[in-house]
C-alpha cells in the first residue's frame, strides 16, 4: 500500500526545535530530548509542534477511490502525481485494480461498460465507464507531507472503519523517530 518512502530534514528539524530556547544555535544537536518529545507530542493545533513541518515525507500511496475521497480532506497531503481514471480507465486490468470487497458483479459490470465504449467510443459511453468505477478501485499517487500533518492524520484516523486508514497509521508509526517525537515516546 505504501512504497518508495523518503524522509527529509529529520535531523535538521530536531535541531531547530531547540532554537527558541537557545542563544547559540550552532550548539543545538539532533538528540531527542524530553523537550523535543514534549514539543512533538503536544496537543494538535497548539503550534508547539511546528518543527515537525520541517520533516518532509514523500511516498507512493495505493488507496481505493473511497479512501482517496477521504484523504482529499487533508489540504496538507499534497499530490505530486497520480494514476488517472480519466486518461486510463479503459486500459486498466479492472479485477487487478479492485480490492477484495468489490463484488464480481460490479467488476463484470465495469468490464461490460468498457467493452461497450471500445465498440462505440462516444462521450456518453465514456461517462458510463467513469461513473461505474467501484469505490474499491485502487489508484497510486506520489504524496508529499510532513510529520506534523501525519501526526494529525494519525490521531484522526487511528480507529477508522476503513482498513486502509488503520494500515496508514501503523505505517506512520514505522517512520524514523515518529513515535519518539510525535507520540511522546518515553525517555530511555
Amino acid at each position: 500500500m505504501i512504497r518508495n518512502v523518503e524522509v527529509y530534514g529529520l535531523s535538521e528539524s530536531i535541531k531547530a526545535s531547540k532554537y527558541p530556547m537557545s542563544v547559540d544555535v550552532e550548539s543545538c544537536t539532533d538528540e531527542i530530548t524530553k523537550t523535543v518529545r514534549t514539543l512533538g507530542g503536544c496537543k494538535t493545533g497548539t503550534g508547539h509542534d511546528q518543527f515537525l513541518t520541517g520533516i518532509i515525507v514523500q511516498f507512493d500511496l495505493n488507496f481505493t477511490i473511497k479512501a482517496w475521497t477521504e484523504a482529499e480532506r487533508y489540504n496538507f497531503l499534497n499530490f505530486v502525481s497520480s494514476q488517472s481514471t480519466m486518461h486510463r480507465i479503459t486500459k486498466f486490468d479492472v479485477a487487478e485494480q479492485c480490492n477484495e470487497y468489490v463484488t464480481a458483479k460490479a467488476i463484470e459490470n465495469l468490464k461490460e461498460c468498457i467493452a461497450e465504449y471500445n465498440e462505440n467510443p462516444t462521450a456518453e459511453n465514456y461517462l458510463k465507464v467513469l461513473y461505474n468505477v467501484p469505490v474499491g478501485f485502487k489508484l497510486t499517487a506520489r504524496m508529499t507531507t510532513n510529520y506534523r500533518q501525519l501526526k494529525t492524520i494519525h490521531q484522526q484516523r487511528k480507529t477508522h472503519r476503513l482498513p486502509e486508514w488503520r494500515e496508514f497509521w501503523k505505517w506512520c508509526e514505522s517512520l524514523p523517530m515518529f513515535k519518539e517525537i510525535c507520540l511522546g515516546g518515553s525517555d530511555d
